[in-house]
């Protein structure tokens, strides 16, 4: 009877016991669950604010570009106003021309040595003309155009230092169309010729058979479920972000071909380094990569106004040949 009696006490402070210590367990098993709730609660707030940030930052980023595309515009409006005002003093030229013609028609003899300093006024004009159409506008065809002109007026000269003139004109001429189309148009093309290339480079570049060999034993058993990329090489980028780096990388190259289009070197070059840094982060390295990297480094390089040493040579050797006639006098 006396050890009987002391074990039903036990008993039931171990079933009172046992009720606690579940509920203790359930308790910190939910603090500890509201507390991991809380820290993700936490993060997604952070990566919320910091997706945020970075789209402002686009957004900013593209409001910029936009604005340089206005101003670059402008600048293109500004050029074809120029260029349009330099072909109509190319075609008052030629009309300007046939009224001088006619006016020294009716010249008798004794105006013989007007006519021949007005055949070389209009020679000298032309001359100016076409230098600057070739160093302001680059443009070759137009400083032809006004040097054909020019040997037009030269041929009606029968004074004897018109020969020296015709000859120099002639052989800048032919230094003239050696020029082809002219460093900018060249420029032009091979640009336009890159913005190909880039539209047909890979996305995904794949591994040679030596690069297979040398991987982990691990990552070749993998490979058939997924696959393992370095951090240090070409990071992923999302469509979102690749569609918007697209989008710059054409804005850089009609920045290139404004600025080419109004002779601009330093943003031309600005344009294509941008370029070139754009077609590098966006698709991986291969061969056709690096010949287009080559290629925007070349381009880079190249000249862009014509240079010949007898490029006006002939409108030098005028101006002298007027400044000698009238320190004789």
């Amino acid at each position: 009877m006396n050890d009987v009696a002391p074990t039903a006490p036990r008993r039931a402070r171990w079933r009172l016991l046992v009720p606690l210590v579940l509920a203790s367990g359930v308790a910190l098993a939910g603090w500890f669950g509201w507390q991991g709730w809380q820290a993700r609660q936490q993060q997604a707030q952070e990566r919320a604010l910091d997706d945020a940030r970075q789209i402002d930052a686009l957004g900013q980023r593209m409001d910029t570009l936009r604005g340089d595309l206005r101003a670059q515009g402008r600048l293109l409006q500004d050029a074809a106003a120029s260029n349009r005002v330099l072909r109509d003093e190319v075609l008052g030229l030629g009309q300007r021309n046939a009224l001088l013609e006619e006016a020294v028609a009716r010249l008798d003899a004794n105006a013989r040595e007007g006519h021949q300093a007005l055949r070389l006024d209009e020679t000298e004009l032309l001359l100016v003309l076409g230098v600057q159409r070739l160093e302001i506008a680059g443009d070759v065809a137009g400083a032809r155009r006004a040097y054909a002109l020019a040997a037009a007026m030269l041929d009606g000269l029968d004074q004897p230092e018109a020969l020296n003139l015709r000859q120099a004109l002639a052989a800048e001429r032919v230094a003239l169309d050696a020029l082809g189309p002219g460093p900018r148009a060249q420029a032009a093309q091979r640009l336009e010729a890159i913005s190909a290339d880039i539209a047909r480079l890979p996305l995904q570049v794949p591994s040679a058979p030596a690069q297979e060999q040398k991987r982990p034993l691990w990552q070749r058993l993998l490979s058939p479920l997924l696959e393992i990329r370095p951090a240090s090489g070409q990071a992923l980028m999302g469509e979102a972000e690749r569609r918007q780096g697209e989008d710059a990388l054409q804005v850089e190259l009609t920045l290139a071909r404004a600025a080419l289009e109004r002779g601009d070197v330093d943003g031309f070059h600005t344009a294509l380094n941008r370029s070139a840094m754009w077609v590098g982060r966006l698709w991986p390295d291969s061969p056709a990569l690096r010949e287009v990297r080559q290629e925007l480094e070349s381009l880079r390089k190249a000249p862009l106004q014509a240079e010949s040493p007898l490029l006006g040579s002939t409108l030098q050797q005028l101006r002298a040949m007027r400044e000698g006639k009238e320190a004789a006098r």
